[in-house]
């Protein structure tokens, strides 16, 4: 067996066996894996505790032919202490865990861009400076960027106009001016484009100043692009809609350039 070192963020636990957990863990230099933790659910387990989501940790594990073994886990910074007590920021965080692993598929293959993205994400829900939903659906858009899904926001993603936006069309790849708006495609406030834009360049003067109708829309069109290029429902969206307010039907259930309506489990980071 061969021993060795990675940081991480966990994403999500399973129970294993009658003491143990498979651990779902984003690292900065192996990507997202999965690994035994031995015993970590007996009361006077070495690091049980360590363990939990939104835990950041240093872990030594043993390479095996299925699943590492967990053999020591040092907590970097527990951010979980700071979002269960929050409502908005815990269903905040738990979407970004969630889309963090729909984002790196492939498990072994690495992904430091995202694990960067989710640790910044989560180091700023804790600090509470900004509004959860706006932290959220900057980190949405820039690990969709990462991912190589960065929605056109200041051009028409058809023709590269740079002026007269008019639309959002998700199959299309953002917003799109007036002569290459389609039917069915969502037609959003210039502003909640504009709040979109500085979202993904981390422009959170502007962000922070914003209107609250504009943010609801934002993050309507944010869930459904991502839910869109992701294939799948993210079923932690749900939570956050139903704490921040719905995003409008017309976000939600776009039909895009006529592919068929969304309807999935919809919607919603300084990173």
């Amino acid at each position: 067996m061969t021993l060795y070192r990675d940081e991480g963020v966990v994403l999500r636990t399973q129970k294993l066996g009658e003491a143990d957990r498979i651990v779902t863990v984003l690292t900065r230099r192996s990507g997202r894996i999965r690994a035994a933790a031995k015993g970590v659910r007996k009361t006077r387990s070495r690091f049980g505790a360590r363990l939990e989501p939104f835990t950041h940790v240093d872990l030594q594990l043993y390479e095996r032919r299925s699943l590492d073994l967990i053999t020591q886990a040092e907590t970097v910074r527990p951010y979980g202490e700071a979002l269960v007590t929050d409502y908005p920021r815990y269903t905040a965080g738990t979407a970004m865990l969630e889309t963090a692993e729909r984002l790196t598929a492939e498990e072994g293959e690495p992904a430091l861009r995202q694990f960067l993205l989710l640790v910044g994400g989560l180091r700023t829900l804790a600090e509470r400076r900004h509004d959860p939903r706006l932290v959220l659906d900057a980190y949405l858009l820039r690990s969709l960027s990462v991912a190589g899904w960065a929605p056109a926001l200041d051009e028409c993603c058809r023709c590269g106009a740079r002026g007269g936006l008019r639309g959002f069309a998700i199959a299309a790849g953002g917003a799109v001016c007036g002569n290459c708006r389609r039917p069915g495609a969502a037609t959003p406030a210039p502003p909640t484009l504009a709040l979109m834009l500085a979202l993904l360049r981390g422009d959170w003067e502007y962000a922070d100043a914003s209107e609250q109708r504009h943010r609801v829309e934002a993050s309507g069109l944010v869930a459904a692009y991502l839910q869109w290029h992701l294939e799948h429902g993210i079923r932690s969206l749900r939570h956050v809609e139903r704490d921040t307010g719905p995003a409008g039907d017309a976000a939600a259930r776009e039909t895009p350039d006529g592919v068929g309506t969304i309807e999935d489990d919809t919607t919603r980071e300084r990173v």
